[in-house]
Formats: C-alpha cells, sequence, structure tokens
C-alpha cells in the first residue's frame, strides 16, 4: 500500500489512483483522504471502492487496473470516480465504469475523464477492447460512452436492463 498513486491527467481533470487503504475508507462511508465536492462521494464510488478492496484483499488488485478519483484542477475537489473492473482479460478486454456526484454533471467532466482513461488504456499493449454496461434508462451516461467513441454492441451485458458498449482499440 505504499506505492505513490497512478496520475493521468487531462485538460481539467486529475485522474488520481485510489489506493486500498482508501478505498477501505470509501467504502466504509468515510471519503477516503481526498477532498470532494459536497455532495460527493456517492454510492457508485463507494460500491466501487469496496469491489478494489475485495480485489486487494484477493491479492488480484493491481493500481493501473483500479480506481480513480476524478480531481477538478481548478479546485482539487474530486467530482467522481472511474474505474476498470479489474485487469484486461487474455482477450485483451478490460470493462470500465464511471459516476459523478450529481452536481458535477453536465459539465463535460465524465466525458473528458472517459476519453482520457480510454487512450491510456488502449495504449497499453495487453488492451484490445474497452468494454462497458450502462443502464438503459440512463441516458446522460449513454450520451458520455457516445461521445467518448464507444458503440453499442450486442452480447451477454445486452440485456432489458442494460445497453453493453465497445471501444477497440
Amino acid at each position: 500500500m505504499g506505492d505513490a498513486p497512478i496520475r493521468i491527467h487531462s485538460d481539467r481533470l486529475i485522474m488520481q489512483g485510489v489506493t486500498p487503504a482508501a478505498a477501505a475508507d470509501l467504502s466504509l462511508g468515510g471519503e477516503g483522504g481526498i477532498a470532494w465536492v459536497a455532495d460527493g462521494p456517492i454510492q457508485g464510488t463507494r460500491d466501487g471502492a469496496g469491489l478494489l478492496v475485495t480485489a486487494y484483499e484477493a491479492g488480484v488488485h493491481r493500481p493501473e487496473w483500479g480506481m480513480f478519483a476524478l480531481v477538478r484542477r481548478e479546485d482539487g475537489l474530486a467530482v467522481g470516480a472511474m474505474g476498470f473492473h479489474g485487469p484486461p482479460d487474455e482477450e485483451g478486454r478490460v470493462e470500465i465504469g464511471y459516476d459523478l456526484a450529481e452536481s458535477a454533471r453536465g459539465n463535460g467532466y465524465a466525458t473528458e475523464a472517459l476519453r482520457t482513461l480510454s487512450r491510456w488504456a488502449l495504449a497499453r499493449p495487453e488492451v484490445r477492447v474497452l468494454f462497458a454496461v450502462i443502464e438503459r434508462d440512463n441516458l446522460p451516461s449513454q450520451g458520455v460512452i457516445s461521445r467518448a467513441g464507444f458503440t453499442q454492441v450486442s452480447g451477454e451485458a445486452d440485456d432489458d436492463e442494460h445497453f453493453a458498449y465497445e471501444l477497440r482499440g
């Protein structure tokens, strides 16, 4: 847990890797040592943090394929989180998810972060495809994923409640 968190920069955001210790605190209702906007972190971030803790405890957590807090450069406050559901599989496929505090929505932060993190991931030799699952009634998130270059696909995650999306390298 002593390694410095990964930082990936975009125009307005720093995607700061969340350590297992910070994730444990977030999953238990804390702030993970991160300064958040007033209405953050939201439940999706806390749930994702719990998944990171589970991976760490199982000895399979890899920081570069974990969770990132989306920190605004202008004020140093985290507006949400984005991350991978684990390392790429043997086909080079990795799933990504994200959420934003309600007060930060509509400013392009999720699209900017998703474009940046997608470029970062697809530049790695072990990644060929990014994958995401979006709830059918979550129109704003469908807009984010489309603006970031993902296309809707049919598959195991495309069901009555979800759409599946991919971005290929």
